[in-house]
């Protein structure tokens, strides 16, 4: 730990999922750490993590040299940027690190807003996931000002390895991007281990000898497994990557671009979510929209 990190006020707003074990290894680090959240029992919980839970919004920024949200969607982002303004609590020459998923143009409002008060602004969105956020190993894709990036890398370091992708709204791009190819991968995986198992094939074995070849990846390796085991605990709910990929189809309507399979995959989650009650399960779960779209038994590994 550094003199600075022993120093500096880290406020993390919003600790669910991810927010909670980001805001454990900013503790860790020696940040002086702040937490709050819209259910204070989730805020709380951290204390014996070496967090200091804040009853009010504007306590839990008061004093923050570094804000970092984690939330829902870009509306509670502004919503909450907002609030924040409004308090007054804010210091000017502060950095607010918007971690979440959002549209571009949300990043970009959330800088004006910000800016009026003399906050600086990065959309740093993250891959991971629970684990990547527990482990410290997240893909941080930053968009912002070269400047504003060097002010937040002693922070974002502790999260995981951060990568500058351009100018303001280009972290949710990349973002955006991501959760394309993600999604898109989980649906191909989930077809390849049903293929398997309904072959007969040992999907395990098969895992195994695919890695290191072309078609190996995380997706394969991890969700291949969980698809294996039904286990669908959440790690990255399905809500949310149905909630990304309308966004990633709203951007591309904007650009005048046609994704077909994404707005394909994109249906797909949609089902799952909506008519299979699958939003709160893990978007490896698209594997039982695909079980029962084919009538395969979604209950027995």
């Amino acid at each position: 730990m550094s003199a600075a990190q022993g120093e500096m006020v880290v406020c993390v707003l919003g600790t669910g999922l991810m927010g909670a074990p980001m805001a454990r290894r900013l503790a860790g680090a020696g940040f002086v750490t702040h937490v709050w959240n819209r259910s204070p029992g989730k805020a709380q919980a951290l204390r014996g993590d070496g967090c200091r839970p804040c009853a009010s919004l504007a306590g839990a920024v008061s004093g923050a040299a570094v804000i970092l949200s984690s939330l829902t969607d870009g509306r509670a982002m502004l919503d909450l940027v907002e609030k924040v303004v409004d308090t007054g609590a804010a210091g000017a020459g502060s950095l607010w690190i918007d971690t979440s998923s959002t549209l571009p143009d949300e990043a970009v409002a959330a800088t004006r807003r910000l800016g009026d008060v003399g906050v600086a602004f990065l959309d740093a969105p993250v891959s991971g996931g629970v684990r990547g956020a527990t482990e410290g190993s997240l893909a941080i894709m930053a968009g912002g000002a070269d400047a504003t990036f060097r002010r937040a890398l002693p922070v974002l370091s502790v999260l995981g390895r951060a990568v500058r992708v351009g100018p303001l709204g280009s972290g949710q791009m990349a973002k955006l991007a991501n959760q394309m190819i993600v999604a898109g991968t989980i649906g191909l995986v989930a077809e390849a281990m049903l293929f398997l198992s309904e072959g007969g094939a040992d999907c395990a074995a098969v895992r195994d000898a695919l890695q290191g070849g072309f078609a190996d990846s995380t997706i394969l390796r991890q969700h291949g497994r969980r698809m294996q085991a039904r286990d669908f605990a959440p790690g990255g709910a399905s809500a949310n990557q149905l909630k990304d990929l309308d966004n990633a189809l709203s951007v591309a309507r904007d650009l005048s671009l046609d994704l077909p399979m994404i707005a394909q995959v994109r249906a797909r989650y949609r089902r799952l979510v909506d008519d299979l009650g699958g939003a709160a399960l893990d978007h490896a779960a698209l594997y039982l929209e695909l079980c029962d779209l084919n009538g395969k038994d979604i209950a027995a590994p």
